[in-house]
């Protein structure tokens, strides 16, 4: 509804006047939220497809309750005699039509107050709506045993259900409360997919109809279990058919599991359906098998499901395998914590926190377990937690809430092709206080001018430096330029010679060659974001940035490495685009205008009404106010530094631009050109040079591993010759030279077999550290243990070290302590 807001207002024109949709919808946070009774009770959904037919100043409600009642009877034949209509209480015109226009009863025509009003927010467009119901007779019902329950329309039983919803847009609420008629009327209708197909097929649940069977059937092969035979098992079977619908199409729309906007939400989801397989007994990943059928159902209709089939499936197994790392131990806390508790009691705070921060449970998912015990969560002491948790996380920045009010405080940005200024002081302040007087030389402070060229961190672009001096000659240096408001820019700066006051005219003038590099890693930035999408899918969107003068650094959500043929052609393709040499513009527009255009924005970021849209040719179009190039081919190279992981579904692209890309193609030309000089090969020949080098080195290694095994065997003969028998065990421990640390762990394993029953414990030394093996036999491992032992005598040596019953390993410092180490063993052992 939301992005036809201008047509409702006149803002816009429509380009129909009449549409007919299937829409994916999805009921899970905010004000219009059924996650609790998902799975509970049979017609409500996470998602759900809804069928709706509109009219932008067109007809209205005449035709639309005439059209509705004629689908529902004339062409759906569903008996008139058990459908009823409500109207808003103040609505005559829809009363009176209901009645005119078909041939339903008055009395089955009921007057409501709120259901039947529709409000898009606080503000804007809404209006009267008008609802059909249909009975279903008396054992649909679901609150048959809840005293005193009447069966009504909204009466919040099962047996009268809403089927279509007919909003009739006719007023806007003001700021103030008021409502004003719109220029043109409008409608929009909604009917849920499911509902209808439950009634048409006539079965009392949406979970018995064939968008839901196949899947309930596939989760009972992988569980072994019979949906219809426990009510509180088929409660799960209907969360997981439900949620396992939305998970997918969630995905296949670009939504990626994280902790935070829409991709928080699809995790929730998808973890309380893991712990639902739980409840059927499957202690597996068992999400993903389900995606086959979900795809069978949905993709005829959304062929972006069957195209991303695979993608789905490897997000879900990922997402799903990680939860199942901690579900056991969370769920195992929970159960203990529970049963601390008295009837109806309340679960503290902090053990809910404690599940979420440590074993990955939503609050939700933890509320859905408490419910069904009749137990609830301190939400005041989990949002208590939490809130300590984000104020530790975030980095202080000393001009904060500490100073004067920011309302108090303005300073307009000139503009990005702007080097140099003329303005005024307005605020001074140091840490967090003003400073009317203002600052003196050596001093450090906060700067507020009226109008400043310099650009304030944000939008991951670092902010400019540069300097500011008075028309007196004082100079001022700023060392790092803040933007903790839109409205606001705040100059950190250390005078450098003379005062500063509020009032002094000065000059600003920004670092001109910094804020050059600073704009070819920008705009980069935005190329490389395209790449992205076109090359790894629409589901790649940015997760953290930095621009800086030397480099950018680029988070964005996928779930798998990049293989090197991948990064090499994503470069290759960033690279095209600059050699395009298409002409960059940066256009500011209302939110709105940016939208209708196509303009990249992202879920959970905040816009201002007013936004920056930068435009680079006809393949990249996003909000961005930070600064660019004007033609692309100012970028000159771009050059990929890395890539890695740094959160789970976050990958992160380092790359260099400009310059800096010249001048890491030719320090990586330079250290080739050592290597080469180093092998004796020209650049051409270092590979296999190196290559032959290499498998010279590890045939050498298999011929010195050959002889030191030699050597140790030859030891082993004579060093068994010197073991004692210590209380009826024969004990060895003697130094050893001239092995490795692999052969000094084959002769202790050798002598332990050959001394059996025996303990083993030998040292060795290259004259600056120490290594000792403690090795004993497996009849003896009830009463000696290996690791102890090294415990024991590795501090003698300035080391520590240990390991199991049968074998252990310690390191020291302290070579000429070795030999007193290794008689302490007889000691020990006797």
């Amino acid at each position: 509804m939301v992005q036809f807001k201008p047509i409702f207002l006149g803002e816009k024109e429509p380009p129909y006047r009449r549409v007919v949709d299937a829409q994916k919808c999805l009921r899970l946070s905010g004000k219009h939220n059924d996650l609790e009774q998902v799975g509970r009770d049979t017609y409500h959904h996470t998602l759900f497809e809804m069928l709706g037919n509109w009219s932008f100043g067109d007809y209205y409600k005449r035709e639309a309750i005439a059209w509705a009642w004629e689908l529902l009877t004339r062409e759906w034949r569903l008996p008139k005699d058990k459908l009823w209509a409500t109207v808003h209480t103040t609505d005559d015109e829809a009363a009176s039509l209901w009645t005119r226009v078909t041939d339903l009863a008055a009395d089955r025509v009921l007057r409501f107050e709120s259901e039947n009003f529709w409000e898009m927010g606080e503000t804007g467009p809404r209006g009267p709506c008008s609802e059909i119901h249909m009975d279903r007779g008396p054992d649909a019902c679901d609150m048959r045993d809840v005293p005193g329950h009447v069966c009504a329309v909204n009466g919040g039983c099962a047996r009268f259900i809403e089927l279509w919803n007919l909003v009739f847009i006719q007023y806007n609420r003001e700021a103030d409360g008021s409502l004003k008629e719109l220029p043109s009327k409008h409608v929009d209708t909604g009917m849920g997919l499911e509902r209808i197909t439950a009634v048409l097929q006539g079965v009392g649940s949406n979970y018995d109809t064939d968008l839901f069977r196949p899947i309930i059937a596939a989760t009972e092969s992988l569980a072994g279990r019979r949906y219809g035979a426990d009510p509180t098992a088929d409660v799960s079977f209907r969360v997981i058919a439900d949620h396992a619908r939305a998970v997918a199409v969630m995905i296949a729309d670009d939504v990626l599991p994280s902790n935070e906007g829409r991709g928080y939400v699809l995790r929730r989801i998808l973890r309380r359906a893991a712990r639902h397989g739980k409840m059927l007994g499957l202690d597996r990943p068992f999400l993903t098998d389900l995606v086959r059928p979900v795809v069978e159902i949905l993709g005829g209709a959304y062929p972006e499901l069957r195209g991303r089939q695979s993608f789905v499936a490897e997000v879900i197994r990922g997402e799903e395998s990680r939860f199942a790392e901690t579900l056991d131990k969370g769920l195992a806390l929970l159960e203990g914590e529970i049963a601390k508790l008295p009837a109806h009691g309340v679960l503290p705070g902090r053990v809910a926190f404690r599940l979420y921060d440590t074993f990955g449970f939503p609050l939700d998912l933890t509320e859905d377990i408490l419910r069904a015990q009749d137990l609830t969560v301190d939400r005041e002491g989990f949002a208590r937690m939490m809130g300590e948790q984000r104020a530790r996380g975030r980095e202080a920045k000393r001009f904060t809430s500490q100073s004067a009010s920011t309302d108090e405080r303005r300073s307009r940005f000139v503009g990005e092709r702007v080097g140099r200024w003329e303005s005024v002081v307005t605020h001074v302040t140091q840490g967090g206080e003003d400073r009317p007087g203002g600052v003196r030389e050596g001093e450090e402070a906060e700067v507020v001018t009226e109008e400043t060229p310099f650009y304030g961190e944000s939008g991951g672009q670092v902010g400019d430096v540069g300097t500011i001096e008075t028309e007196r000659g004082d100079t001022l240096e700023v060392v790092e330029t803040l933007r903790p408001s839109a409205d606001l820019v705040v100059h950190r700066v250390r005078v450098v010679r003379g005062v500063l006051a509020p009032g002094d005219r000065v000059r600003l003038q920004i670092d001109e060659a910094r804020r050059d590099a600073i704009r070819l890693n920008h705009s980069a930035t935005h190329l490389l974001h395209g790449v992205l999408r076109q090359r790894l899918g629409g589901h790649v969107r940015q997760a953290g940035s930095l621009v800086a003068p030397d480099r950018l650094r680029f988070d964005f959500n996928h779930i798998a490495g990049i293989g090197p043929e991948e990064l090499d052609a994503i470069e290759d393709e960033v690279n095209a685009r600059i050699r395009a040499n298409v002409e960059c513009t940066s256009t500011e527009m209302p939110f709105d205008e940016a939208m209708t255009l196509g303009a990249l924005a992202f879920f959970g970021d905040k816009y201002g009404d007013r936004v920056r849209v930068l435009r680079m040719g006809d393949f990249s179009l996003e909000l961005c106010g930070g600064t660019h190039v004007q033609r692309t081919g100012d970028i000159g190279l771009f050059k990929l530094r890395g890539e890695a992981g740094v959160a789970a579904g976050v990958r992160r692209i380092e790359a260099v631009t400009g310059g800096g890309a010249l001048d890491w193609v030719q320090a990586r030309e330079q250290r080739l050109r050592q290597i080469g000089e180093t092998l004796r090969a020209s650049d051409e020949e270092a590979v296999e040079r190196l290559e032959r080098l290499l498998a010279q080195q590890r045939e050498l290694e298999r011929k010195l591993e050959k002889l030191q095994r030699g050597l140790a065997g030859a030891q082993s003969g004579d060093l068994a010759a010197h073991a004692r028998t210590v209380d009826g065990i024969r004990v060895l421990a003697t130094r050893v030279e001239n092995l490795d640390d692999k052969a000094l762990r084959e002769l202790a394993d050798r002598l332990k077999e050959k001394l059996a029953p025996s303990v083993i414990a030998l040292g060795t030394s290259d004259g600056t550290k120490v290594t000792l093996v403690a090795a004993v036999s497996k009849d003896l491992v009830k009463r000696y243990h290996a690791g102890n032992l090294l415990k024991q005598i590795a501090p003698l040596v300035g080391g520590g070290g240990g390991g199991r019953p049968d074998f252990a390993q310690a390191g020291g410092k302290d070579p000429t302590r070795l030999d007193d180490a290794l008689a302490q063993v007889y000691k020990i052992i006797g």
